[in-house]
């Protein structure tokens, strides 16, 4: 029978909840329009009732106008529990959101989880710990052999600082002497500064006089 017919590909599809949230709020449009065509009609009935006197011709429009207002609470009715069953899909949809995403964010974390532990384990604290002795022994060996070469060759071990403070005060005293030594330019028997910077020397003095009597 499914050869014949074409098989049950067309049927088997199933509408989707997304699907099913456009289809509820089509409907919903339809019956908001019907609703806004009988409130027309309503107020054109309420216009004509208010232009007419009691009789048989307004208890007519009367009738159509109650009748009318039947079918807007039937529509209003259905546009209710329309606009109902689209919001308890969109919610639905919503929940479905945030459970995927729940299950993607937990996924991932487990998948984290037996990465860090695989990791973890390829880790050996042992081997870390003799790593640092290892470069703590090499730290101090390297010191030693820096030690070693700043040796100083020649130089008595135990020097007297008694000795050092004589020796030091021997030298400041010898420079003291040095410092208070009057310069040999500044001894008697060098030639005498004239007493007055303008003033000649007296070897000068007899020439320029000869001149000016010139």
């Amino acid at each position: 029978m499914n050869r014949l017919f074409g098989g049950s590909k067309a049927a088997a599809a199933k509408p989707t909840l997304q699907s099913a949230i456009l289809s509820t709020e089509q409907r919903a449009d339809g019956v908001e329009v019907k609703i806004r065509k009988l409130d027309a009609e309503l107020g054109r009935y309420r216009d004509q009732m208010k232009k007419m006197r009691d009789g048989p011709g307004k208890t007519a429009i009367q009738q159509r106008a109650i009748r009318v207002l039947k079918q807007k609470r039937l529509y209003e009715g259905q546009l209710a529990q329309l606009q109902q069953q689209a919001y308890n899909m969109e919610q639905a949809t919503m929940t479905t959101e945030n459970l995927r995403n729940t299950m993607a964010t937990v996924d991932a974390m487990q998948t984290a989880n037996k990465e860090m532990r695989k990791t973890y384990g390829k880790i050996d604290l042992d081997k870390i710990e003799r790593i640092q002795d290892d470069m703590e022994d090499m730290i101090e060996q390297t010191n030693e052999v820096q030690e070693t070469l700043g040796r100083s060759y020649g130089v008595p071990d135990e020097i007297d600082e008694a000795d050092l403070e004589a020796e030091l005060e021997a030298l400041e005293n010898e420079i003291g002497e040095e410092e208070t030594e009057t310069p040999s330019y500044l001894q008697e028997g060098n030639m005498a500064l004239p007493d007055f910077i303008d003033e000649a020397p007296e070897s000068e003095r007899p020439q320029k006089q000869t001149e000016a009597a010139i």
